[in-house]
């Protein structure tokens, strides 16, 4: 491989707004997110789904119709 082509890969610390801190590798130095896979509603289960329904169920209760 050439030299000097490649970024180094070190040992970087990731630190999410919760406060939770993990130790992974990567080209960056350290790095701060918003989000992580401890307070992220998807991964939490916090997440809400709601379904509105489509046309045909807007038409249905629209004019009351089983």
């Amino acid at each position: 491989m050439k030299e000097g082509l490649h970024p180094t890969y070190n040992q970087t610390t990731i630190t999410c707004a919760c406060g939770n801190v993990l130790e992974v590798g990567s080209t960056k130095k350290d790095l701060k997110v918003d989000v992580c896979s401890k307070c992220h509603p998807y991964w939490t289960g916090n997440l809400r789904l709601d379904t509105k329904g489509g046309r045909a169920d807007r038409f249905k209760k629209k004019y009351g119709i089983q």
